[in-house]
């Protein structure tokens, strides 16, 4: 079930709020979530809540068991099983077949194809990245002593399956709601606040990605080497910006949709289109994530006190795994070494040369150029693919296509009104940004701005079936 659907935002959700606020005992309100989530998950692929209820056991036994233990070395074990385990069912779903045609290919180059190994019709369970995250968070934080094993399973089960953040994060870590969860207060202005969060965020995906998608996906239908040179830089460009209102909108719909039932939920994104250098870039985009690596990989690998050399591999070490979370396949990994690549690249110089160039501006485009380039990688179905468009962008082609072919009036006023969107708008005027974020008041131009966005997206979710959503894969 989509946010951005008619059956989510018409009966699903208010059904849930009807049974939510009816009662006012908090364990009444969890179960009530916790059947919600459950349901909302099986609305597409029923079986795979068995999936998730065998995670979420895994972990909440795993978990006693590490709280009761007292030696080190054996809490150490548990975890390293229980870690296994979670990642043993995330490759089998989203990696086995990945896996088989690396394996086939080594096995052509040495065996000369005596011996091949057969692919699996394998459905990816939605989701399965950001729960199975979560679930880690959970077992790690308890093996660190950060806190105490959760001896109420159910709480634990809303916590890895609560429906806002289940299939598209933001990656909620168990101990910054694991209060939240016993104690957590609903208020008028939380609500209100949640609810303009949630309509600025559905507007993003529904107005803004969805007319970008649409675009995008005509054009990668096309052959790619007869574009030419404008039309792969607005592909490029359409991309970069329909990931942004795709992913950020969702973000921003489950912040609201957690505030709306009384959770606080990290940001996950900070307008990182505007930012000076990839370093920064990382700390404004997918923040939930980069945090997670950082939390539970980069440290433990050694993070940046082991020396310049080790830091570098550390960092490749995690930009490759980024890429890899992101899906099973050499796009993604190129694109996640791409990253580090640059990160690795700042930390030996570039890094101070950005910080001491007057000229910002060169700061902006350089950070813009790598990030386009590298959501080149990110959309290409084979490198092939990504190597035809990239070829495309920097050796000028005429190409047989026309732009007019592909953008229309309102396409181009959207991306205008997008780019500006992402954060140029906002940095231009900071009284725009502190309104957007505001919690404590909610003005009547907010009330008049939200209703007129929710009947657009209805109107747009009558009258089209077009509605992708590019994190859902992940």
């Amino acid at each position: 079930m989509l946010f951005s659907s008619l059956v989510f935002l018409w009966y699903f959700l208010p059904a849930v709020f009807f049974l939510y606020f009816i009662t006012k005992n908090l364990h009444i309100r969890n179960s009530v979530l916790l059947t919600a989530s459950l349901f909302f998950y099986a609305w597409g692929e029923p079986k795979y809540v068995i999936l998730m209820l065998v995670s979420i056991g895994l972990n909440y036994f795993f978990g006693l068991w590490i709280g009761r233990m007292q030696s080190k070395h054996r809490m150490r074990l548990a975890v390293t099983t229980c870690v296994f385990l979670n990642l043993l069912l995330l490759g089998y779903f989203k990696y086995f077949n990945f896996a088989v045609e690396i394996a086939n290919s080594l096995l052509s180059c040495f065996a000369g194809g005596a011996y091949t190994l057969s692919f699996r019709e394998i459905a990816l369970p939605v989701g399965i990245s950001f729960y199975t995250f979560q679930a880690l968070s959970y077992v790690v934080d308890v093996y660190r002593g950060t806190i105490q094993a959760q001896k109420n399973i159910f709480h634990l089960a809303l916590y890895i399956s609560f429906f806002p953040q289940l299939i598209a994060g933001p990656i909620v870590k168990y101990h910054d709601v694991c209060e939240q969860i016993g104690n957590r207060q609903c208020t008028a202005e939380g609500m209100a606040y949640g609810i303009k969060r949630f309509s600025y965020g559905l507007a993003k995906k529904m107005l803004f990605a969805n007319t970008f998608a649409a675009t995008v996906d005509w054009m990668m239908e096309k052959p790619l080497a007869q574009l030419g040179t404008v039309n792969a830089w607005m592909l490029a460009v359409l991309y970069t910006l329909q990931i942004y209102f795709d992913f950020s909108g969702y973000s921003d719909m489950a912040i609201g949709l957690g505030k709306m039932f009384g959770f606080d939920f990290m940001e996950n994104f900070n307008y990182p289109y505007i930012s000076t250098s990839i370093r920064e870039f990382w700390r404004r985009w997918h923040i939930s994530l980069s945090t997670w690596f950082r939390e539970y990989l980069y440290i433990p690998l050694g993070g940046n006190r082991k020396g310049q050399v080790r830091t570098y591999v550390n960092l490749l070490i995690v930009f490759f795994a980024t890429g890899l979370w992101h899906g099973a396949g050499a796009t993604f990994i190129i694109w996640g070494l791409y990253h580090g690549l640059f990160l690795v690249v700042e930390r030996m110089g570039l890094g101070k040369l950005l910080e001491k160039n007057c000229f910002r501006g060169l700061n902006h485009i350089y950070t813009a150029l790598v990030v386009v380039v590298g959501w080149v990688f990110f959309r290409a179905d084979t490198l092939a693919d990504a190597k035809v468009i990239l070829h495309q962008m920097f050796t000028w082609e005429n190409g047989i296509y026309p732009a007019s072919l592909f953008v229309n009036p309102k396409v181009i006023f959207l991306a205008v009104l997008g780019v500006l969107l992402s954060g140029i708008a906002q940095s231009i005027c900071p009284k725009l940004r502190e309104h957007l974020y505001e919690k404590e008041v909610t003005k009547t131009v907010d009330i008049v701005i939200m209703a007129v966005l929710l009947f657009l997206c209805t109107m747009y979710l009558v009258s089209s079936t077009y509605n992708p959503f590019i994190y859902f894969r992940f």
